[in-house]
């Protein structure tokens, strides 16, 4: 499946916000929406205002490449998120803060969540007891993924394993740390979702 392969950075440059999509990088002195907030490309120092469209496709790019989700995959989550009860905007946040990707980068098994895919589609993980290698499976109440037994001597992994300890776990995840593994033990509410979205804009994007 095609998918975004150039920096990083650029798309936290385009968008004019960390996306965090570099892991600690993002965090320090070297992030390059600190060093350079001017978007990509050449006549682009400053930001040019945009109509009511443009933000709506800023604020659906700015989710598309914050959950790294494909077009026809971001669509497909809006068409379910609006067929569910309730807020399509906040169901839609819910449905992808449940991809097996984020969750694994959430509880601080991976330090991005491109990262977090990788690790997954090279078969680390388990759901529910079974071998799972696909990075977009939602997760839902009562399942539980865990880092398979092998993995866990890994180098990579004891390294992770200290940032999990620092991690900040949202509270519609229940970790158990010294079993690498995670219950999914409520659905994700608005609230729970830190990144400041403007979801409505998304919404009304779609809705045209």
């Amino acid at each position: 499946m095609a998918r975004y392969t150039g920096p990083s950075c650029k798309l936290c440059r385009r968008e004019g916000k960390k996306l965090f999509l570099k892991g600690d990088r993002c965090l320090s002195d070297k992030c390059a929406v600190a060093k350079r907030p001017n978007a990509p490309g050449p006549h682009t120092q400053a930001r040019k205002s945009v109509k009511e469209y443009g933000l709506q496709h800023r604020e659906k790019m700015t989710a598309r490449r914050y959950y790294g989700v494909l077009e026809n995959q971001f669509h497909a989550y809006y068409e379910k998120a609006d067929k569910q009860e309730g807020v399509a905007g906040a169901n839609l946040l819910s449905l992808l803060e449940r991809r097996l990707d984020n969750v694994v980068y959430r509880i601080g098994l991976a330090s991005s969540r491109k990262e977090s895919r990788q690790l997954i589609r090279h078969a680390h993980f388990t759901l529910n007891g079974k071998k799972v290698d696909i990075p977009s499976i939602i997760l839902k109440v009562g399942d539980v993924i865990a880092l398979k037994e092998k993995s866990r001597s890994s180098e990579k992994f004891k390294a992770l394993a200290e940032q999990m300890e620092a991690v900040i776990t949202p509270k519609w995840l229940e970790v158990d740390k010294d079993n690498f593994s995670c219950k999914v033990i409520a659905i994700p509410q608005r609230d729970d979702i830190d990144f400041p979205f403007e979801e409505q804009l998304i919404i009304e994007l779609y809705s045209k």
